[in-house]
């Protein structure tokens, strides 16, 4: 039974879905609930809109308890604890710092984010309650693409497609038993094609522009660098990339913490791959 497969611009790029093993009519349906699912997450995730989750905590007074989506709630959670293993080299609160470069716009706000403000000042209570201790800006950016694809892939299973494939341009994750030769493009376009993937998740990101900040210093990570982290989920791997590309030591003890591996390339020296921790 051959594959099925459509594709769709979402979260900013292409996002390509893949089932294979199952009638048609049924992967279609499958396929149809896998990009509502990613709709959602992109609708309630993203830093442009006025109606996401992350601008209705950025207009609430430092203090407030804000209710968020489930989804929204699960990838600060992660988020908070990625940023607690790496010792704040990934941060969602650098969303201030990225506007000041022009990376990203100006929202819509009528409070100017505290300087000093970090991922310890985001506080998760029960009920999917959020509230910011002082005044910031969140941007999700860095890990709401790897989880809108786990989140595809969930809804697949959930329609009866074990084998399939989710690529969101550089953010991929396969499922079921059938392995995967990742073609890899570097930033000065080289390509890595020695990754090989099965039942997990890769991602990748390049410094080919100002946007990646070490969460903790604001410091910019060179240019020229692509990082590619294979792991159990889309998400970790995502936000993975975005530490080991901040060039901090904490990389190493991330990849360990869960159980990920990472390759790097430069220009000037090739790929390579990065060691964990002991």
């Amino acid at each position: 039974m051959s594959g099925v497969r459509r594709a769709r611009p979402w979260l900013g790029t292409i996002v390509d879905i893949r089932v294979d093993g199952v009638d048609t009519p049924r992967a279609l349906r499958a396929i149809e609930a896998a990009f509502a699912e990613v709709a959602s997450v992109h609708g309630l995730m993203s830093f442009h809109a006025d109606d996401s989750d992350l601008a209705r905590l950025r207009l609430a007074p430092a203090g407030t308890l804000v209710r968020v989506n489930a989804r929204t709630y699960e990838v600060l959670d992660w988020s908070l604890r990625i940023a607690a293993v790496s010792d704040g080299a990934f941060d969602p609160t650098v969303a201030a710092a990225l506007v000041e470069r022009g990376v990203l716009p100006v929202p819509r706000s009528i409070f100017v984010p505290d300087a000093g403000a970090c991922w310890r000042d985001i506080e998760l209570l029960g009920g999917e309650r959020v509230r910011l201790r002082k005044p910031l800006w969140l941007d999700l950016g860095g890990i709401a693409k790897g989880y809108a694809v786990d989140r595809a892939i969930e809804v697949l299973h959930a329609h009866g497609a074990i084998d399939a494939c989710v690529n969101a341009g550089g953010d991929l994750r396969v499922a079921g038993a059938r392995t995967e030769r990742i073609a890899v493009r570097a930033a000065d376009g080289g390509i890595f094609t020695a990754l090989k993937l099965s039942d997990g998740a890769v991602a990748t990101s390049s410094t080919v522009d100002a946007r990646h900040l070490h969460g903790a210093s604001h410091k910019l990570a060179d240019i020229g660098i692509t990082v590619s982290v294979v792991a159990a989920n889309c998400m970790v791997a995502d936000a993975l990339t975005k530490i080991a590309l901040a060039g901090d030591a904490a990389a190493h003890a991330a990849l360990a913490v869960f159980g990920a591996q990472a390759w790097m390339h430069r220009v000037a020296d090739g790929w390579h791959k990065l060691d964990r921790a002991a």
